[in-house]
């Protein structure tokens, strides 16, 4: 898995690629934590190269997600691939997070 980030505007993009499961979601939520104690407070998830994600990579973001909010911060989603998706609808992370259909719409909000 590749996790990449970028500030654009007031949020930092990060691009997901490839598989989020047991071996490879901490290496995401140390990314994420990084970002997170370098004082960015906005996550945009570009889940566009993302191939499968497991119960350990729902998990992942959920720890990301809270370390968040104890700094009033926020995370979304966007480009998420069908299958992806299926799996979001199912946990029900698609009621919990705002998800968009592109980068550019997720910045916009």
């Amino acid at each position: 898995m590749e996790v990449q980030g970028k500030k654009v505007d007031n949020a930092y993009v990060v691009a997901v690629k490839g598989r989020m499961d047991t071996v490879t979601a901490p290496e995401f939520e140390t990314a994420c934590a990084q970002w997170i104690e370098q004082g960015e407070r906005v996550l945009v998830v570009d889940f566009s190269g993302l191939e499968y994600i497991s119960s350990a990579g729902l998990r992942a973001l959920l720890t990301v997600a809270r370390k968040l909010k104890t700094v009033e911060g926020s995370i979304c989603f966007c480009a998420i691939p069908p299958m992806v998706e299926k799996v979001f609808t199912i946990s029900g992370f698609n009621s919990m997070f705002a998800m968009y259909d592109s980068v550019e719409g997720a910045l916009k909000n």
